[in-house]
Parts: C-alpha cells; structure tokens; sequence
C-alpha cells in the first residue's frame, strides 16, 4: 500500500478581516429592520466580555424578529478579503503539503456559512471558535469557547492555547511536528499565538491593522519571521517560495 502524504506545513487563518474583508458580527447587523443597535445595547459592552455582548445582540435580533433565512444572507453578502480566494485555490492545489485551520473570535454558525457558501469549507481540517446554534425558537445561541487563564486575551478565548493544543495533538497524531507553521490574521487577539511561534515560522499580520501596528512594539518578544499583506496573493507568493525551496 502506498503510504498517505502528511502535510508539513500549517496555516492558521482568523476570519473577520482576513478571510473576509468584514467583522461579521458587525455584518449581520443589516438583517435588522433598521440595520443598527439601539444605544442602550451599544453601551452595554464591557472590556474582554465581548462575547457576551454578542450573546445579548443576537438575543436582541431574535427579540426584533431576524430570521434565519436573514441571518444567513446577511454573512453570504460578507466579500472575501483582497487575494483570499487566490491563496485558498493555491492551498486547494497543494492539500498534501499545507493543513488549514480556522482560529477565531467569531462563531462557528457565521463561519461555517461563510466557508460554504464560498465553496471553501472543505480545505479546513479544524475551526476553532465559539459555539453557536438555533434552539428550538429559531434564536441564535452563543457561547463562550473555553477558559482560560491568559491575562492579555478575552475571557473567552486566549487563541494561543488553542495553537499550543493542537500542535502538540498533531504532533502525536502525525508522528513529527509541522516543519513550519504560518499564521494568517489582522487583530490584536492575534498577536498572542503568533509570540508562541518560532523562527522557522512565519507570522502574516494585514498591513496597518491592529495585529501589525501591536508586533511592532513587541520587540524582542518576537521570534517569528513577519510578513505584512495587504492582499492574500501576499501570502501566496511567500508559501510558493517556501515549496520551490524544498
């Protein structure tokens, strides 16, 4: 028997404003009649409690009436960010040497019927976000993705255990570790993961975001090698060179 191909590289993306060009909780917003928030639910937000101001907007919305049907068009309107469609049909034609996942502050109902829709869904081998899902009265139900004890990322999610578990579960699995892992993001919860990486790594934070403009004032915290994009075809062109070199 011909033994199966292990990937050798890892590529973790987030998803609001690095597959998509979007937040997509801010996206969703224009299934409502009025397509904004009242004030009292805006002000409502406290600090590294996000996701639970996300659990009462989606409550609010099924109070106001939003459907599924709603819902759902509102994240299929989302564009893709610039290039992303370009690098993912790359990934789609090199599935033997790169393994996809998601790492997100979203929720896997959002993501989920964004990738779908965008006939994508099947390239990622895991997504890693916050449940969500419609009971029984039709109402989007969010929760909270783990606990952690990290003191710089929200109370719902520290995204560099999630990187630290699962390599380490790969690693089992796959009998050797990633050769090297790339990690694809734009905002400041990504900055976290990407101080776990090493060396052979490669960290692509979206040009003058958040994450970019936080990397450059962590200094010699960082060991990754850092590549800012602006378009997806950024990302492209670094992982050709990667494969031409091997």
């Amino acid at each position: 028997m011909t033994a199966v191909a292990q990937p050798r590289f890892l590529v973790l993306f987030d998803f609001d404003e690095t597959l998509v060009n979007e937040n997509s909780d801010d996206a969703v917003l224009q299934a409502l009649p009025d397509q904004r928030l009242p004030d009292w639910l805006k002000s409502s937000y406290r600090e590294g409690h996000y996701n639970e101001h996300m659990q009462q907007i989606l409550a609010y919305m099924a109070e106001r009436g939003v459907s599924r049907d709603a819902i759902r068009s509102a994240l299929e309107a989302i564009p893709p960010a610039p290039g992303a469609l370009a690098l993912l049909n790359f990934l789609q034609n090199h599935q033997r040497d790169f393994e996809l996942a998601v790492v997100s502050d979203a929720n896997m109902y959002f993501i989920d019927t964004w990738l779908k829709h965008a006939g994508v869904r099947h390239l990622f081998r895991r997504i890693f976000t916050n449940p969500a899902s419609f009971d029984a009265s039709d109402r989007l139900v969010l929760l909270p993705f783990h606990a952690h004890s990290c003191p710089r990322c929200p109370d719902n999610m520290c995204k560099r255990v999630i990187l630290g578990e699962y390599l380490a579960l790969r690693q089992k699995e796959l009998g050797a570790p990633f050769q090297q892992v790339f990690y694809v993001g734009d905002g400041a919860n990504d900055v976290c993961p990407s101080l776990a990486l090493g060396p052979r790594d490669t960290v692509f934070p979206r040009k003058d975001f958040p994450m970019h403009r936080l990397l450059k004032s962590e200094g010699t915290q960082f060991k990754a090698d850092v590549v800012p994009w602006s378009s997806g075809e950024d990302v492209l062109d670094c992982l050709k060179k990667v494969l031409d070199a091997r």
